[in-house]
């Protein structure tokens, strides 16, 4: 247990279509070779044994740089009362079983952090299993929250969804104040952005309010950026 929970600071963020919820996530490296085990393991185990209202998460962390190199991760996400019964529950034999289990397969722990989802835009009922995610620290985290929000309220959305949120702890030595997510239905999508499906003008005009946002979001730092790809979501 202690292997996972303590040993597991990336944010994976939270996946229910409430505008404000509350995550945890924790981190961790599996060998190729015991993939397929642990995948099962959390499958069978969540099928079966979930907190209502919670949603859970896994994650391949597909794209990364040398110092974000864990190889995946789980989510758990839901309402303030949600999360919070779910960690006053101590799961019983089935979760130590479950638990002794899963450290078999892992071979090590590389973070964990928890945080809140302020807020989303697009079809968030849909599925956009290829995400790529940002951490950002915002000197100044009123103003990134007002540019921010108003950079994406405008923004043309054609097929794809983005949420941002902050995090409450267990961020790492280079800052990490808040992050964002943009999903996608698929690689294709991915790798085209917004560029594949916006029109000139609707670029033209993307441009203009990334600008604004640039210049009035607060000093904002980019940590760190990935791509992750769900592996099942419970």
């Amino acid at each position: 247990m202690k292997k996972l929970i303590t040993g597991l600071c990336l944010f994976m963020a939270v996946a229910i279509s409430a505008q404000e919820s509350y995550f945890t996530s924790y981190n961790f490296i599996v060998e190729p070779s015991q993939e397929t085990a642990v995948v099962k393991l959390i499958s069978d185990y969540f099928t079966a044994h979930k907190t209502e209202g919670v949603t859970v998460s896994l994650w391949e962390n597909h794209f990364n740089d040398s110092g974000n190199n864990f190889t995946h991760g789980i989510v758990f996400s839901g309402s303030l009362d949600a999360v919070g019964a779910q960690y006053s529950n101590d799961g019983g034999a089935e979760w130590m079983l479950f638990m002794s289990q899963m450290n078999q397969h892992i071979k090590d722990g590389f973070s964990s952090t928890m945080g809140t989802r302020m807020q989303s835009w697009g079809d968030m009922s849909g599925q956009y299993p290829i995400q790529n995610y940002y951490i950002v620290q915002a000197e100044n985290g009123n103003a990134f929250k007002t540019a921010y929000s108003n950079y994406q309220s405008g923004a043309v959305r054609k097929g794809w969804i983005n949420m941002y949120g902050s995090f409450t702890t267990g961020v790492g030595p280079e800052g990490g104040s808040h992050w964002a997510i943009t999903g996608y239905k698929d690689f294709k999508s991915a790798f085209g952005g917004s560029n594949a499906v916006l029109s000139e003008a609707e670029k033209s005009d993307r441009d203009k309010a990334w600008n604004t946002f640039r210049e009035t979001n607060g000093g904002v730092k980019l940590v760190r950026s990935g791509t992750r790809i769900m592996l099942g979501q419970w």
